[in-house]
């Protein structure tokens, strides 16, 4: 399984809110945040868990989880 973090962009977007500025108040880096940018991405819950306390959000208004396909491959 991977993951996709559209919806954490879209959120940002929708609250005008730059990564640097979700990075600072998460208190994680902006390596961090452009690694998550690319779908399947891996980041510890830890941050996920950072994120959504600066959002006041849940990981389910963060991130998807994109299936393996049939094959068992990612």
């Amino acid at each position: 399984m991977a993951a996709s973090y559209k919806k954490l962009f879209k959120l940002l977007i929708d609250r005008e809110m730059k990564s640097k500025d979700l990075a600072e108040k998460a208190g994680i880096s902006p390596a961090t945040l452009a690694k998550m940018k690319k779908d399947g991405a891996t980041v510890s819950s830890d941050v996920l868990v950072k994120i959504c306390t600066a959002l006041g959000c849940t990981m389910d208004d963060i991130v998807d989880i994109i299936p393996s396909d049939r094959n068992g491959e990612e």
